[in-house]
């Protein structure tokens, strides 16, 4: 078994085109590190619909030049394959450590395989690949991204030529044409033959910015911007200056790309601890701000941070989701709302009475994305699409340019986000979400609670009798098949999955409370705490985690 796995490292040793990483094989090799290589060779990144994601390093279970010169081959084969024979592929990537080479080596794979191949000048945020893919008519796009993983992270991001990430059966065609590269030798690499792009396409983004804003609109709203190490900063700060908005306070601690992340554990806003430097410089700013805004490293993600009586607080997605759709109704849009089963049930109450389409979709926004007649998507996850004709895709540029023209209207009438979140709950019920998360060392955990669940399903949760369990690896009559558990209750619903693109087991939870006026919410607020406290116990205990 030991010559085995000695025998495959040092083919893949033979192979590897990237000194770092045959430095750091040949060093595993000499020490007969047996429990690293099972790692490392235990089987290979799986490409799926998120494309593939994982840590740096050598080995065909880690993020490494020959794992992507692998993916660009199937991928150039699988395009070939679908009539696209000198089709364009654009190519972005971010600040993260060897995104620029993964760039490099797609652009020379795709060179090579005989498509037409353009990388984008530098690191820029993930929605300008989005845009860059239809703006330029390629046949798909790749974008080199970890978003808000840990620094030791790197992924490839893959879409079609709609726009929009890959969606089975393209995820497992691509995925055969990935394993059926019998050798990198066979990979044609050549050293040029790619465009590198000018920065009209960011220009062009840019001037599609504006048409997210409506015409005349109050843009007096003052903002604190964090790019949370990543590189969303020049592109808001264009876009707001485009627009007219008061120029964001910086976290300057966070301005600037770093793939090492130094100030924050995960580098994303969701997680403990990621805000705090953002509401420091709110707290010390000489005009107190109007709200918070924060992107994560990609840019594609956006939060929204308020003052919450003397401090501030972070929105969740579902109440950023409300609001913005609160305000594109207002402003009378039409077309249809989308968001993933997993985000609140509000939006579909705001659009049934906006007499507006209401879908919901699997989570991600690959599935969002494909919603007929799409006019507005989110996730809970802080994924928001408001301009789908330009990016179909989430959008944490144009998202955080909405919800501050928002702010600026509500600032003009006396009035806060938080007093629009209060008037939602007073007409639709006060619709309350909170997330269970479990992160795992040891995948199997998941698989452990997820067939604990399915076996001895909970009969209540929080004294609430669940009425319905869905389990949606069925699929359903408006969802295909997913690893994933619906519980419906009397007032509150519950969800579970394991997480597409991190080790974790995620459940998501909502309970509504019928509201009779403004003076009844702090009453309300209160049950509804209590009642999603209970819940996640009750679903602690159920699935062992």
């Amino acid at each position: 078994m030991h010559d085995e796995l000695i025998a495959q490292a040092q083919a893949w040793l033979t192979e590897d085109p990237d000194p770092e990483t045959r430095t750091e094989l040949a060093r595993l090799i000499d020490a007969g590190d047996h429990t690293e290589l099972a790692a490392r060779f235990g089987g290979t990144l799986q490409f799926g619909t998120a494309g593939l994601r994982g840590e740096l390093g050598a080995g065909p279970m880690r993020m490494n030049r020959s794992v992507v010169i692998r993916a660009a081959a199937g991928l150039a084969a699988y395009l070939k394959k679908q009539g696209h024979d000198n089709g364009l592929v654009v190519i972005g990537y971010d600040a993260r450590h060897k995104s620029h080479d993964f760039a490099q080596d797609t652009a020379a794979v795709m060179t090579g395989a005989g498509l037409r191949a353009a990388i984008l000048p530098r690191p820029l945020p993930t929605p300008v690949l989005a845009f860059a893919i239809r703006h330029l008519g390629a046949v798909a796009g790749v974008e080199v991204t970890a978003s808000h993983n840990p620094p030791r992270d790197n992924g490839y991001k893959v879409y079609l030529g709609d726009g929009s990430q890959i969606v089975p059966p393209a995820d497992i065609d691509i995925a055969a044409e990935i394993a059926a590269v019998p050798s990198l030798t066979t990979v044609r690499r050549p050293t040029e033959g790619w465009d590198i792009l000018d920065d009209s396409v960011l220009d062009a983004y840019l001037a599609r910015t504006d048409a997210v804003l409506s015409e005349g609109s109050p843009r007096t709203a003052r903002t604190v911007y964090t790019a949370m190490h990543g590189v969303g900063k020049d592109v808001l700060l264009a876009a707001f200056a485009r627009a007219g908005f008061p120029e964001p306070v910086l976290v300057t601690e966070q301005a600037e790309p770093d793939p090492d992340f130094p100030t924050v554990a995960f580098p994303n806003p969701e997680e403990p601890g990621a805000m705090d430097l953002a509401f420091a410089t709110a707290r010390a700013a000489a005009t107190a701000p109007d709200l918070i805004i924060a992107n994560d490293p990609d840019a594609d993600r956006c939060a929204v941070a308020v003052q919450d009586g003397t401090d501030w607080r972070m929105l969740r997605g579902d109440e950023v989701g409300a609001l913005l759709a609160a305000h594109l109704v207002r402003r009378g849009a039409t077309g249809t709302f989308a968001e993933s089963i997993v985000s609140s049930s509000l939006l579909g109450r705001i659009a049934e009475k906006a007499g507006l389409p209401h879908v919901e979709t699997l989570t991600g926004f690959k599935w969002i994305a494909r919603a007929e007649g799409l006019r507005f998507g989110y996730e809970e996850a802080l994924g928001y699409c408001v301009d789908p004709d330009g990016v179909r895709d989430k959008d944490g540029i144009t998202a955080a340019l909405l919800i501050t023209e928002l702010a600026s209207r509500l600032k003009e009438e006396g009035r806060t986000l938080l007093d629009l979140l209060d008037d939602l709950a007073v007409e639709h019920g006060l619709h309350a979400t909170d997330q269970l998360s479990a992160r795992v060392e040891d995948l199997s955990l998941i698989t452990a609670a997820m067939r604990r669940l399915r076996e001895q399903p909970p009969t209540e949760l929080a004294g609430l009798p669940v009425t319905g369990t869905d389990d949606l690896t069925r699929g359903t009559a408006d969802l295909p098949p997913t690893d994933g558990l619906r519980y419906t209750l009397d007032g509150a619903r519950v969800i579970v999955r394991p997480s597409g693109t991190e080790p974790k087991l995620k459940c998501y939870l909502e309970v509504v409370i019928p509201v009779g006026s403004h003076e009844d919410l702090p009453a309300a607020r209160a049950k509804a705490t209590a009642l999603l406290e209970s819940i996640k116990r009750g679903l602690s205990a159920a699935a062992g985690i």
